[in-house]
């Protein structure tokens, strides 16, 4: 038989347990026996992020913030979502305890550290303002693209920081649990989202070959979903030299935000539009924006799957 070449780039600088799915179905030979030969990879940071490498064509498909594939979208960019990867935002912001930080709002006069970009300076002063606190007290400090943690909080480095992931990022800490304060965005005011999404670029024409590639995708997060332990032994072949417990504990976290209901990959209404108008409403989208262009019409999802 011979095999479709599929090239899917990931969201991160390497794979972690959000891509769980699409490890076990390659692993498990299910992308194989449907005809593709499907490869994983991770973008070069200093050539652009995944987005960049799907417009030029380099990738078939890929994993990306929604945030950007509307952005990319309103300019005429030739990406399109797909599939969703989660169902909730991934960020934190994290603090110490004992810095008199018990509450967002009581962010003003601190110093928070973070990478700048628009619509993080923008969730920032709108979690702070949400609180009822004054968004343009908080001392933000330009982290670029390192992500400091309450290790760096706890030595002084800064008072707290914006964008670690609770489900990842904020697993990796020394300090102990009691000490900490990490709270997820979406538990303090931000508007719903889905933090990923897999989308296509001009490479891939072929409906029916993204068809098969999506239900097999689907197989492959259900079963990741459905046996961990199993999706564990995946994994320490992909990223070995992170400890099993974190990522065990990563896997529990984040499978849940890979489904709505029994359903993987939809792309809901309920989470788009709300945070489209968001985006909007901080000057980060165009006001007349509409969400739908950015999307596959037919991204309902993969329905439930035997378990």
């Amino acid at each position: 038989m011979t095999l479709t070449h599929v090239r899917v780039m990931l969201e991160y600088f390497h794979p972690w347990t959000n891509a769980a799915g699409l490890y076990v179905a390659s692993r498990q030979g299910w992308y194989r026996d449907a005809g593709l030969d499907v490869e994983l990879t991770v973008f070069d940071s200093l050539r652009g992020d995944t987005l960049e490498h799907l417009v030029r064509g380099e990738v078939h498909l890929g994993v990306f913030p929604t945030n950007r594939l509307l952005v990319r979208s309103a300019a005429g960019q030739p990406v399109t979502g797909v599939a969703s990867i989660n169902h909730r935002g991934m960020e934190t912001i994290q603090s110490v305890v004992g810095r008199g930080i018990e509450r967002p709002r009581d962010l003003a006069g601190k110093r928070l550290a973070l990478n700048p970009t628009p619509r993080g300076v923008a969730m920032v002063r709108h979690l702070v303002a949400a609180d009822g606190g004054d968004p343009d007290a908080v001392e933000l400090v330009d982290s670029g693209y390192r992500e400091l943690s309450v290790d760096d909080i706890a030595d002084g480095v800064v008072d707290a920081t914006f964008g670690g992931y609770w489900a990842w990022d904020a697993l990796f800490a020394q300090l102990p649990g009691e000490q900490r304060i990490v709270w997820p965005v979406d538990e303090i005011g931000a508007p719903p989202y889905h933090s990923y999404l897999l989308g296509t670029g001009p490479a891939l024409t072929d409906p029916g070959l993204l068809r098969t590639f999506l239900e097999v995708t689907a197989r492959g997060y259900r079963s990741a979903t459905d046996d961990p332990a199993g999706t564990l032994e995946v994994m320490d072949r992909v990223i070995p030299y992170f400890p099993r417990g974190i990522l065990a504990r990563s896997l529990e976290l984040i499978a849940p935000t890979w489904w709505h209901g029994d359903t993987w990959g939809s792309i809901r209404e309920e989470l788009m539009t709300p945070y489209t108008s968001w985006l909007a409403g901080n000057g980060i989208l165009p006001a007349d924006f509409d969400w739908r262009q950015a999307i596959a019409a037919d991204a309902a999802g993969v329905g439930a799957l035997p378990r």
